[in-house]
């Protein structure tokens, strides 16, 4: 293993510690490459970057994957993930309501859902 693949493996098992090893596995009998490429360049190389902190890199992971709009696994994800880390439900829902002005309702609406899903398996919240 590289060292950009164990920083990634680390920091990617910060926000769920059974991630590295469910993405590991999900991809190993079709493209294990994927995986690696997964747990390298996004968790290896770019989030040990300086600049901003783990906690405002998730919210703007969030905030792309709702602005994207058609990533609700991963952004299911990335919440859970977010409040691994400290992120707090506002912080979460907060950034969730830009997205409405910057790309529309829809995907707000879609992004808020996913929240809510999160949250109450969480029990953040309760229906």
């Amino acid at each position: 293993m590289t060292e950009r693949y164990t920083k990634g493996l680390n920091k990617l098992n910060e926000l769920d510690s059974n991630a590295a090893e469910g993405l590991i596995n999900s991809f190993k009998d079709i493209c294990p490459d994927l995986a690696k490429y997964t747990i390298e360049y996004p968790f290896g190389d770019v989030l040990q970057r300086d600049g901003l902190d783990f906690k405002t890199r998730e919210l703007a992971t969030i905030a792309a994957l709702t602005a994207m709009g058609n990533c609700q696994p991963q952004l299911n994800g990335h919440i859970n993930g977010a409040l691994n880390i400290g992120c707090t439900p506002k912080e979460i829902t907060e950034v969730i309501l830009q997205m409405s002005v910057y790309a529309g309702f829809p995907a707000a609406l879609n992004g808020m859902n996913v929240a809510k899903e999160v949250f109450l398996s969480r029990d953040i919240i309760s229906e």
